[in-house]
């Protein structure tokens, strides 16, 4: 046998079988792994953890979700794009990690649109503004004047510089020309905990992490981000609606989906993307999210990574006027 005319399809076996993507004819095949950038019980966790069932209970392969917390989502982010673009290591991404994180990072370890494949848009999910009972506000309104007659004198926490949360608070500020001090945590379950605690006086973060403070009257809710009241919580009204010429039309939600590093096949892509709006269709996930305050967002992967395209072009501006910076 001529050795040289064997050669391609030696090279061919061999790159098969030390190939991943190709050697893996069955997906998924091993347990998946999905990154929440941020401490657990947050809103990426809890979306995360109810997304990863679902999926465990489609396939059958187990899912892991690990926190790696940090620099406002980003070290986890980074983690993502840097592994094999096999299906395995997932990111839930939102809009800090994906669509601010380019503004704030001078030097961003990875390129949102360029170091990821985008899965699947998982959900909307409003900011809950909350202050501590004992501030003597009921309603945005009676906010913005206290603020305005007492400016500095109150702290906002965060889950960090960069968060979805530090920019709907300045994106407020600005709206509003009022001053509040940014306290940043390591994580948005850290800073709710502080305002229940009355260490800080203000949270305007992700429904997940404050309705069940709100219901157990340790915070009181006084507006939401969205366009549209939260069924969970219909009683409290959006800022659009306080009566203020300035917060006319205003709208920070904060948004999640799943992407995976660049590379990934078009065909895993397509069945977890399958999977994830089949799920997010399913009547106790449809349950589980309005009751967490989140608004399911089954759509296709360009979808979600026109969003993401048009969300790092919105907020850029809002980063600049604000002077927000990862210091």
């Amino acid at each position: 046998m001529n050795f040289c005319k064997c050669l391609p399809v030696i090279t061919s076996l061999v790159f098969t079988f030390w190939n991943p993507a190709v050697a893996e004819v069955v997906y998924p095949a091993k347990p998946i792994r999905i990154i929440v950038p941020f401490t657990p019980g947050g809103s990426p966790d809890v979306l995360a953890r109810t997304i990863g069932q679902k999926i465990t209970e489609a396939t059958g392969v187990a899912v892991v979700v690990e926190n790696i917390a940090g620099a406002g989502g980003t070290i986890g982010a980074d983690r993502v794009a840097k592994s094999l673009p096999d299906g395995y290591t997932l990111l839930m991404g939102h809009v800090g990690t994906l669509a601010v994180a380019p503004s704030v990072y001078p030097n961003l370890p990875y390129n949102p649109l360029k170091s990821f494949t985008p899965i699947a848009w998982v959900a909307r999910v409003p900011n809950v503004m909350a202050v501590h009972p004992s501030l003597p506000v009921k309603n945005v309104s009676e906010l913005v004047s206290y603020l305005k007659t007492n400016p500095g004198k109150v702290n906002y926490g965060s889950g960090g510089n960069g968060s979805a949360a530090h920019l709907a608070t300045e994106y407020f500020k600005l709206a509003t020309h009022t001053f509040i001090v940014h306290v940043p945590y390591r994580g948005t379950v850290p800073s709710v905990t502080d305002a229940v605690a009355g260490q800080i006086q203000m949270v305007f973060t992700g429904a997940p992490a404050v309705i069940p403070m709100v219901k157990a009257g340790k915070l009181k809710a006084i507006a939401v981000s969205s366009l549209k009241r939260m069924d969970s919580m219909p009683d409290i009204p959006t800022l659009a609606e306080s009566g203020l010429k300035d917060l006319e039309g205003f709208e920070a939600d904060q948004w999640y989906g799943l992407v995976a590093p660049a590379g990934t096949s078009l065909e895993i892509v397509k069945k977890l993307n399958q999977v994830i709006n089949a799920s997010l269709s399913m009547p106790d996930i449809a349950a589980r999210l309005k009751a967490e305050g989140a608004i399911a967002m089954p759509t296709t992967p360009d979808v979600f990574g026109l969003l993401i395209q048009s969300e790092i072009k919105r907020w850029k501006p809002v980063v600049s006027n604000a002077k927000i910076s990862a210091d």
